[in-house]
């Protein structure tokens, strides 16, 4: 059976909670989308990191993202308690000779 607009709605909003951390930095909106037992895949500046959840908001907290942030989410599918999303994101910004180490 098809998932509704409003089902679809619910899980955008839920998905912006997730930029919204992102964006600002702040792991507040994150925490109302996760369990405690959740766990953290991905890479962080080249490198893998796996571990527990309160390691992603350690990640959100210590890095915003700025004004400069772009995301976008496609709701790929929604089965009864189960929606598989994916949140494409991009920070835009320009490095010149003064910023580059040497």
């Amino acid at each position: 059976m098809r998932a509704s607009i409003e089902e679809y709605k619910a899980v955008e909003e839920a998905a912006m909670k997730f930029v919204k951390s992102v964006a600002e930095g702040d792991s507040r909106y994150a925490k109302k989308l996760f369990i405690d037992e959740a766990v953290l895949f991905g890479y962080l500046d080249g490198k893998l990191e796996h571990g527990s959840i309160e390691q992603f908001y350690k990640n959100v907290d210590t890095v915003s993202a700025g004004s400069d942030f772009k995301a976008r989410i496609d709701i790929v599918d929604i089965e009864e308690t189960l929606a598989v999303v994916r949140v494409c994101v991009a920070k835009a910004y320009n490095q010149n000779s003064d910023t580059i180490q040497k």
